[in-house]
């Protein structure tokens, strides 16, 4: 039997027994076959316990250098990895080639931000203009308003409440609550870590026509914002009424709630240049998260040179 045939055979019978035992669907075992039948060919004649830490680094640069996007090669290793840890327990294998093999760094796109006016022009338009809005609308206006004003995350807004309430009665402490008077708001963000945003006057403005109209919660709770059906809104809601609105007003890319933090963000720091205060207001735990917003600064000031200055382009 020739070594080819042989490294085929262990294939299928790894894939029987995640198939049989650990029940993985076809779909995955369709995927897990296409992969390793892949690296069977990448390395030929060469028997599996001759395959070698070395051999798999140089796979890994030869597909990134053939174009695969490094998500794929990850997605390659982990099968691969997987295949030869149960193979280790089958085989006198001296060591696992695929491990410590990583996959080229994913390059880390900029963060999608609106001009100053496409943002002030989304959350100040109503979706549906006439002289008594409804209730719905006066809430999409608020929460929109205050995304774009404190620069939440979808998950900070969603579980603001009226005002800070201590627990009792079967619900939690508040998380998260407006402060009107004092014009801020306060969230619990990532690793349980409690801000306070400052809010606009648009967005208080905003919160207040809502506030005089909000209905009280049917499930008990003080939330700020409401569903259709009286209780709290979800982040998931949000996206989907925030991408509605979008569209009505010709929002000029798909907007969700993260490109109006994104455009908080990059706005605050184009006017103050303060990287420290967008990182305390963002409630990043590390400037680094921070930062890639200077890159966004960066491409605003040099649209600014390109359009202004008169050697920025030959004419």
């Amino acid at each position: 039997m020739s070594a080819s045939v042989d490294k085929l055979g262990w294939v299928e019978r790894y894939l029987l027994e995640l198939a049989t035992q650990r029940q993985l669907s076809p779909h995955t075992i369709t995927a897990y076959r296409r992969d390793l039948l892949q690296l069977a060919g990448l390395t030929g004649d060469t028997s599996w316990d001759a395959v070698v830490h070395a051999d798999i680094r140089r796979l890994a640069s030869k597909l990134h250098a053939q174009g695969r996007g490094p998500r794929s090669i990850a997605r390659l290793l982990s099968c691969w990895r997987g295949f030869f840890r149960w193979l280790a327990r089958h085989t006198a294998l001296p060591a696992n080639p695929v491990e410590g093999v990583r996959a080229p760094k994913r390059a880390r796109g900029l963060p999608k931000a609106l001009s100053v006016d496409a943002a002030v022009q989304l959350v100040s338009t109503s979706s549906h203009p006439h002289a008594n809005p409804e209730p719905a609308d006066l809430c999409n206006q608020a929460m929109f308003e205050l995304l774009y004003s404190s620069g939440l995350r979808v998950s900070e807004l969603a579980g603001l409440d009226v005002a800070w309430r201590k627990a009792g009665a079967g619900l939690p402490a508040s998380l998260g609550w407006i402060d009107l008077d004092a014009a801020e708001v306060v969230v619990t963000g990532k690793g349980g870590k409690m801000r306070k945003v400052p809010v606009g006057k648009p967005a208080l403005a905003a919160l207040a026509a809502w506030l005089a109209v909000r209905p009280a919660p049917r499930d008990g709770s003080g939330a700020l914002f409401l569903s259709a059906r009286g209780t709290r809104v979800t982040p998931r809601v949000i996206q989907q009424r925030l991408k509605q609105h979008g569209v009505r007003t010709g929002a000029p890319v798909g907007v969700h709630p993260h490109v109006l933090r994104h455009s908080f963000a990059s706005h605050v720091l184009q006017s103050s240049g303060d990287l420290r205060a967008v990182q305390e207001m963002l409630g990043h735990a590390s400037i680094t998260s921070t930062q890639v917003y200077t890159a966004l600064d960066f491409q605003h000031l040099a649209a600014v040179y390109d359009q202004a200055h008169p050697r920025a382009k030959s004419k």
